[in-house]
C-alpha cells in the first residue's frame, strides 16, 4: 500500500468482505479485527492513530449501512442518499435530490431553514420527498440525543411531520441491552425516535420501538406503502 488513501481503500473493502462472509450482526466484532491492522498500516500517515481509527470508523459504518440498505431499498421501489450528498448547495445538486433537501429542511424562523443531522435519507422518487432519515453510530451515546431533537423538530412542522427519524447503531456500550430499568439513551430512543436498529450479535431485550437490524426491511415495506400511494 502507498498511502493513506490505498490503506483506507484496502480496510473497508476488507470489511466488505467480511461482512458478506459473516454477516452484518457480526460488524462489531469485525472491525475490531481489522482496527488493529488499520492502526498498523496508517500509522505512517497521523499523528494520532486511535483519532483516526475513530473517525474513519463513523464513515465506514455508514458506507457499511448504505451498501446493507441499498439493494433492499431499491428492490422495493425507493432510492437512498447520504446525507452529505443533500448538503451541498443546490446548484450542484441533481434535480430530485434538490428537492429531497427541501422536503426535509427545519424552519427556524428568522434564523433560516437548516438541515437536520442526517447520515441517510430514504425518499420516495416519484416525488422525491423525504420519508425517512437515519443517524448511524457505533454507541448510543454518540448522537441519540440529536436523533430525538430532530424528530420532534420534524413533528412540529405539518410539512415535515411524516418523516420517520431511525437510528442504527452497533451499541457497543450496551445501553439497550435491558428494556427496563431503561438507562437515558434508550429511554429517550423509545420515547422521540420512529425505531432504533441494532447491529449485534449480542443479546437485548427487544420492544416495539427497538429491534435488530433484520427487521428494518419492514420498515422500508411500509415506507414503500406510502411512496405507492402516490405512483400506484
Amino acid at each position: 500500500m502507498k498511502g493513506k488513501k490505498e490503506v483506507k481503500r484496502y480496510i473497508k473493502d476488507l470489511v466488505a468482505k467480511k461482512v458478506r462472509e459473516m454477516g452484518i450482526s457480526s460488524l462489531s466484532l469485525i472491525l475490531q479485527e481489522v482496527k488493529r491492522e488499520y492502526e498498523t498500516a496508517i500509522k505512517d500517515y497521523v499523528r494520532d492513530v486511535e483519532q483516526s481509527w475513530k473517525a474513519f470508523k463513523g464513515n465506514l459504518l455508514e458506507e457499511v449501512i448504505l451498501d446493507v440498505l441499498k439493494e433492499l431499498v431499491e428492490q422495493l421501489g425507493l432510492k437512498i442518499a447520504k446525507g452529505g450528498d443533500i448538503e451541498k448547495r443546490e446548484e450542484l445538486l441533481e434535480d430530485c435530490l434538490c428537492r429531497v433537501k427541501r422536503s426535509v429542511l427545519v424552519d427556524y424562523g428568522e434564523f433560516g431553514m437548516h438541515l437536520p443531522d442526517i447520515d441517510l435519507v430514504i425518499y420516495c422518487p416519484y416525488n422525491c420527498q423525504a420519508l425517512a432519515i437515519i443517524s448511524s453510530k457505533a454507541t448510543l451515546r454518540e448522537r441519540i440525543a440529536q436523533t430525538g431533537y430532530w424528530k420532534l423538530k420534524l413533528s412540529s412542522s405539518p410539512i415535515t411531520k411524516n418523516i420517520k427519524v431511525f437510528f442504527i447503531t452497533l451499541d457497543e456500550d450496551g445501553d439497550f441491552r435491558v428494556k427496563s430499568p431503561a438507562k437515558k439513551g434508550r429511554a429517550i430512543a423509545e420515547v422521540d425516535t420512529d425505531g432504533v436498529f441494532l447491529i449485534t450479535s449480542s443479546n437485548f431485550e427487544e420492544s416495539q420501538k427497538v429491534k435488530g437490524i433484520e427487521y428494518f426491511e419492514k420498515v422500508l415495506k411500509e415506507l414503500t406503502k406510502l411512496c405507492q400511494r402516490i405512483h400506484p
